[in-house]
Parts: C-alpha cells; structure tokens; sequence
C-alpha cells in the first residue's frame, strides 16, 4: 500500500489517465470534479472516491483542495475491483 498527498489549487486538473491498481481518493479539504466517461460527480472533503484498476478518470478542482491517494496493490500484481458489499 502507498500513500500520497495531493493539493490542487482552484482551477487545476489532473489529465485523463488510468491506474494498474485500485486507488481510493480521500478528500480532506474542499472538492473535486471526476469524471469516469459513464459518469460525472463531486467528492467532497470528508468523502472517498473509489478507482478500479484500468477505468479511465479525470478530476479537477474549482476551490482549493487536499486529498490523500491511496493505492491498494503493487504493479504487475493481479488485482480486484472494489467492493462495499458486505459479506453475507
């Protein structure tokens, strides 16, 4: 598992791009704009956002905003999608 910081200032965007591993976004301050290409929505500080490995995203922020990046795997490890299903 890696860890890591980000801090976008009002108005700036991270490029469309996609991940080997899952990825979970928690916003800490402020919010981003994601989109996935099926979908578009806000994550706001105090929420997470979940990335499965291979979906193609983008986000952005219109205010100042910090979040962590959480990635759940290593490269070239065979990974599974996210899940909040809870176990029967």
């Amino acid at each position: 598992m890696r860890v890591v910081g980000l801090r976008l200032e009002s108005g700036q965007k991270v490029p469309e791009h996609r991940n080997a591993i899952p990825v979970a976004l928690i916003v800490t301050v402020g919010r981003l704009h994601f989109d996935d290409g099926s979908g578009a929505g806000e994550v706001a500080a105090g929420e997470m956002l979940l990335i499965n490995p291979g979906e193609r995203h983008t986000y952005r922020a219109d205010v100042d905003t910090s979040a962590y990046l959480v990635f759940a795997g290593l490269p070239g490890v065979r990974s599974r999608t996210w899940s909040l299903r809870q176990k029967g």
